[in-house]
């Protein structure tokens, strides 16, 4: 196998014999199967998180939705810059094992939680765990197969692979999600992830021998904790703020007020930390200074997109689970069309990098304008051409953006360019999560009438209560939950323009290198 190099701890007394060539395919096996749990277990939660919903609370659920999706994000966002500096100090095998124990725990604690508010915190713990899946993982993945001896060819087909696995994890997730739900129960979304888990575990524990080369290094918990709890006083508000409390209320204002002092405390520790989170001095960098507010905002575009289309399925169609993430087949055929065209190919397709990741914006746009006109009747047909748009686009903006970051910074400040760029993204995608959740609760409480009947709870929605409704009142609850979905998809379509601009004020250059820049796996 061409482009795989026996690793091991160096050589010398006590050090571990390199790893044969067998084991390092068993591993890297391993790995992408980690890759695929995490990816698969984000977009199961989100196709039957109504179903979860339904069953812990029935009244209250859909008001808590956006917690339960963000928990899991805004963990990931937090730790994920922390777990590169751990795995430089102690070893990127004993990091990548530790993230996927906690993961592992947090998936059995979410398989026995008895109420919304022990889901949110599981998933909470889940999301700690994930983070280190979905980057310890390259690392440990980077250090069993050593990237860049097939040149050019070889890199941009590690890349399409990785849009390959992504669109593999959005259609097998909802499925696999939907099969589970309907012939099992709920639960077991979590629960599935406990042998796979373990036999990914015990196969890196036995196997994987990489060298450790401890590099001292600063972790900046302060910085970690202040963005957390910042992000958690701005979520508290958006879900109280005018429903619970008075905007005026000494609560809402409080919150306001930690907020951004919180905030305003991380910003300063990004300045003072010897190795902070987000490095601000790499704003100075033309590129970078796009990309950060460029994955912002498309995080905060993309957030729940899959979540709030299984809503509509499930509720306004009445579909099973199984047969709403079946319907998600169009959107990974256009990503895995993507993945398979990347790298050399797409570029000489269009023409330049810049105007390739505002295709991918504007396409993701178009899908989100199409989902914005929904109706209860609407055709599958229509819904899948949306669906399919919404693949391409995120085919062409998945991997492109890191990789025009990666090529325009040194390479002694790539990994903390990455990091950034991740952790932006992952910040507005909780920040989405978050907005998303309260636009749609809000709209539902304006749109929910006594013509719903029971499903009218004093504004909230009591999703238990639908199927007993007659056929005049279900109908109106219905009406009131697509009309809300589509001020959703309405507002996702106007923040994907933001991306789609400014990825018109980069600065194409070739890397540190002099290279022309290159799709990294």
């Amino acid at each position: 196998m061409s482009g795989i190099t026996m690793v091991g701890a160096p050589s010398g007394e006590g050090a571990d014999p390199p790893m044969s060539r067998r084991h390092v395919v068993i591993a890297a096996v391993g790995c992408f199967a980690t890759l695929l749990l995490g990816l698969l277990d984000q977009n199961i939660v989100s196709a039957v998180s109504w179903t979860m919903v339904k069953d812990l609370d029935p009244l209250h659920g859909v008001d808590r939705l956006p917690w339960l999706l963000t928990a899991y994000t805004l963990a990931d966002c937090v730790v994920l810059p922390l777990y590169g500096k751990l795995a430089d100090v102690y070893g990127a095998k004993r990091i990548y094992l530790l993230s996927l124990g906690i993961f592992l725990t947090g998936s059995i604690l979410c398989g026995l939680a008895q109420n919304m508010g022990q889901l949110i915190a599981f998933r909470a713990v889940q999301g700690v765990g994930g983070g280190g899946l979905m980057s310890v993982t390259m690392v440990v993945l980077g250090l069993l197969v050593r990237p860049g001896r097939g040149g050019g060819d070889e890199d941009s087909g590690k890349a399409g692979m990785g849009g390959i696995m992504v669109g593999l994890g959005i259609v097998l997730g909802p499925a696999a999600g939907g099969l589970i739900a309907h012939h099992l129960n709920w639960r077991w979304v979590f629960y599935i992830n406990v042998p796979l888990g373990i036999a990914a575990f015990v196969t890196s524990a036995l196997l994987v021998r990489l060298p450790v080369t401890p590099v001292r290094r600063r972790i900046d918990f302060l910085g970690a904790g202040l963005i957390a709890a910042a992000a958690s006083a701005l979520l508290m508000i958006s879900q109280w703020g005018g429903k619970d409390y008075a905007w005026t209320s000494p609560t809402i204002e409080g919150l306001g007020i930690a907020a951004v002092v919180l905030l305003a405390a991380f910003l300063w520790r990004q300045t003072t930390a010897p190795e902070p989170i987000f490095t601000l001095a790499l704003l100075r960098n033309p590129v970078f200074r796009i990309m950060v507010p460029l994955g912002f905002f498309g995080g905060i575009g993309l957030a729940g997109s899959v979540a709030y289309l299984a809503g509509y399925l499930q509720e306004a169609r009445g579909m099973t689970p199984t047969g709403a993430g079946l319907l998600f087949l169009p959107m990974a055929i256009g990503m895995i069309i993507v993945g398979l065209l990347s790298g050399k190919a797409m570029v000489a397709m269009a023409g330049r990098y810049r105007y390739q990741l505002l295709a991918g914006h504007l396409l993701v746009a178009g899908a989100m304008l199409v989902f914005s006109d929904l109706r209860t009747g609407t055709s599958l047909w229509f819904l899948g051409f949306g669906l399919f748009l919404l693949g391409l686009g995120l085919g062409l903006c998945l991997g492109i953006g890191l990789m025009i970051t990666q090529s325009a910074v040194e390479p002694e400040n790539l990994g903390v360019a990455t990091t950034s760029v991740r952790f932006a993204q992952q910040l507005g995608a909780s920040a989405g999560l978050a907005l998303f959740g309260t636009v749609l609760n809000r709209e539902l409480a304006a749109k929910l009438s006594s013509a719903a009947g029971a499903a009218d709870a004093n504004g909230r929605l009591n999703t238990a209560a639908l199927p007993a409704l007659s056929p005049e009142q279900r109908l109106a609850a219905l009406e009131a939950i697509v009309s809300s979905t589509h001020t959703v998809f309405a507002i996702a379509a106007c923040v994907m323009v933001v991306p789609a601009v400014l990825s018109m004020f980069l600065r194409e250059r070739p890397g540190p290198s002099g290279r022309v820049p290159r799709q990294r796996s």
